[in-house]
């Protein structure tokens, strides 16, 4: 594959696709452990995302591994390995965070940043003495649409790939939406689950998995013995409430990390069939894309392409290593497929260093169409109140205050 054929599929082809068997590490049949997530109520336990699926004609359980949203972001972080490790040229924006007390803490860039080129992280730091989205790049992002993308592909083309939303633009978070253009989630079939009954006639879906978990103490402490801890900090505590203050409560000595912790059991981890991996990248959702017209429209819809298809082999490279006791590897390599306008379908051939020379030959090209692309990021400076905010937190967590990282709900 060449930049030609590439921009030939990318005008007139539906998308291009790879279905990839996948198998645990450990081979056929080990148990793995999907993300959990929250029970529906207040003392359910922790739970997986089970939900029946329609495989060859039979519907069939399947549990959600890896979600759209991960997989992104798997994508992201192996790009900026190549970027870092491998001098690629993918446009981005760096803050540099060095030299300003903060601990584990050097840079963060728009392909790690929770919201991509439009996320708090850069909105609040500076460029050329001014909050980024107000300096002239910034602007340019603000007023950036699916009619006219050449910022975001100028400044930052996996927003473009991925989705971004400019949340909060103007309108009161009426800010231009990307939608992505390219997914990949990673799901087990055929699992193994008990369908409990609820009294107001709903099913409560579990795995007949089990992980089990205990901790023996080498001290032998017994969990009778007083110990007093502060309310607040974690790490305070003393066989004697007057010795860490008026803020002590009485705890067990679990709740100070020391004696044994009895044996649990909890519904999770599942086995199954098989996994799959079903990764799509939709020209027509490229199409929606403008950036002035004819031959650009082309270069810049092919460079994305081509970046898309670079992260599926740069996150092949990576590994599947998901989570702890969730590390996957192909069953075989799987081609990638061309599908076209009737549905019908062609192999295509791609390794990762024909991936690299792919994107490198279209980031050429789109230069070459006038775009000003950046081989050298954007750095940015974050402003003192970001720094703040951030040494703050390092600092309460360093006392034991901090407490649970905030989610957004």
């Amino acid at each position: 594959m060449n930049v030609k054929t590439l921009a030939q599929m990318v005008t007139e082809d539906a998308a291009i696709r790879r279905r990839q068997r996948l198998q645990p590490a450990g081979g056929k049949g080990d148990k793995i452990f999907p993300p959990t997530y929250p029970g529906e109520f207040q003392n359910d336990p922790p739970r997986h995302v089970f939900e029946r699926r329609m495989v060859d004609g039979e519907e069939v359980w399947c549990a959600l591994v890896d979600s759209v949203q991960s997989q992104a972001n798997r994508m992201e972080e192996a790009l900026v390995d190549a970027v870092r490790h491998d001098g690629l040229p993918i446009s981005h924006v760096v803050v540099d965070f060095r030299d300003r007390g903060l601990l584990g803490l050097s840079d963060i860039t728009s392909l790690e940043a929770p919201h991509r080129i439009y996320d708090a992280i850069l909105r609040d730091s500076m460029m050329d003495g001014k909050p980024f989205m107000e300096s002239e790049v910034g602007l340019r992002l603000a007023q950036a649409s699916p009619s006219d993308a050449t910022a975001l592909l100028e400044t930052s083309p996996t927003a473009l790939v991925f989705g971004a939303w400019h949340s909060t633009g103007s309108g009161g978070g009426l800010g231009a939406k990307f939608a992505r253009c390219l997914t990949s989630e990673i799901v087990a079939i055929g699992v193994p689950v008990e369908e409990i009954p609820r009294r107001d006639g709903t099913v409560v879906v579990r795995t007949a998995g089990r992980r089990t978990g205990s901790r023996i103490d080498p001290l032998g402490i017994l969990k009778k013995v007083q110990v007093y801890k502060h309310k607040d900090r974690k790490d305070v505590w003393d066989v004697r409430a007057e010795l860490v203050g008026k803020d002590a409560k009485q705890v067990r000595p679990s709740e100070i990390n020391h004696g044994n912790i009895a044996p649990t059991v909890e519904p999770l981890g599942i086995t199954c069939d098989y996994l799959e991996q079903t990764f799509v990248l939709t020209f027509a959702g490229l199409r929606r894309l403008r950036f002035g017209g004819d031959h650009r429209d082309v270069a810049a819809r092919t460079l994305l392409a081509a970046l898309g298809l670079l992260a599926a082999l740069e996150q092949d490279r990576n590994g599947y290593a998901l989570r702890s006791r969730c590390d996957l590897v192909p069953e075989q390599p799987a081609p990638f497929e061309v599908v076209h306008p009737d549905g019908s379908t062609d192999a295509v051939k791609l390794d990762l260093a024909a991936a690299r020379a792919l994107y490198e030959e279209a980031f050429a090209n789109a230069e070459a169409a006038g775009f000003r692309l950046r081989r050298e990021p954007i750095r940015l400076v974050p402003q003192d109140k970001l720094v703040a905010i951030v040494k703050e937190s390092q600092q309460l967590a360093l006392s034991g205050q901090g407490g649970e990282a905030e989610e957004e709900k």
